[in-house]
This record gives structure tokens, sequence and C-alpha cells, in this order.
């Protein structure tokens, strides 16, 4: 048996997965709200889409709809009534700009773009099935005497 690389090329090292309500409706949000590229869509047995695999930039993230079967019972937070327990956080060129971006397609607001005491600028919206994904431009330079007490 050959000795193959750990990880295909071209993917990242860390690659999260989201559980979505309907595959085709996330990937047309995340283009439109956050300038995501689809890389590859597969289709299901049924025709609908089963698996997506979305970049941005050097960073990927892949989804697919919920799963009937209980061996995958995960499901989106906006189903489950439970907070989302990850939020991404995403370095972008203008926060601002991709905040006004998200929200115009249907994001939600959570909190709008501010300075942190880190030096980065962020926001965070949520998407149609409930996660919550943070953006952020660097503004400054990281000073700890600015950090809360």
């Amino acid at each position: 048996m050959s000795k193959r690389p750990p990880r295909q090329q071209g993917y990242p090292w860390l690659t999260p997965y989201l559980i979505v309500q309907d595959a085709d409706a996330a990937i047309e949000f995340y283009q439109k709200a956050f300038g995501f590229e689809k890389r590859m869509a597969m289709p299901g047995p049924d025709g609908k889409t089963m698996h997506v695999e979305m970049m941005w930039r050097e960073a990927m993230i892949m989804f697919g709809p919920l799963c009937p079967s209980s061996e995958w019972p995960s499901r989106p937070p906006a189903t489950s009534k439970v907070a989302s327990p990850i939020t991404p956080y995403i370095y972008c060129d203008d926060v601002d700009a991709l905040f006004a971006r998200a929200t115009a397609a249907g994001a939600k607001a959570i909190r709008s773009p501010q300075d942190q005491f880190y030096g980065d600028r962020t926001c965070t919206v949520e998407d149609p099935d409930g996660y919550w994904w943070s953006f952020a431009t660097n503004v400054a330079d990281f000073d700890p005497a600015k950090m809360p007490k």
C-alpha cells in the first residue's frame, strides 16, 4: 500500500462542518452575505445538495443538510433552539463593508462593528441557520494597558 499524505492537496488542516436546513439556500446566502466561493457541491440520491465545500481565501467550511437518520443527529441552532456552540472568527479587508453586505443579504445583526481593546474592529451576525459569525479587521496593535479590568 502506498504512503499517502495525511490530507488531500488544497484542503486546510482544520475545516468546520456545519449542519444547515437547506444546503442550496446556505450556498446562496454565504456567497451573497459573506463573499464565500463555492468549491464543490455534491448531490444526494434525491438530487438535493448533500455536501458543500466553500472557500474564504485559504479557509474552508463544509456543510450539509439535516440527516434524517439517527447516526448523525446534529441540528442547526435555528431548529434545535440551542445557541450556536461555535462562532467562526474571520478576518476581512473591511469589517464595516462586510457587516453592511451581510445584513443587506438577510443576516441578523448581533453586534455592529466596533473597535476592540485587542486591536481588531469586529462585528457579529447570525445566519439563517442560527450560526453566529464574527468578522474582524485589525486596526491597531494590541495594547495590554487597554485590557478591561
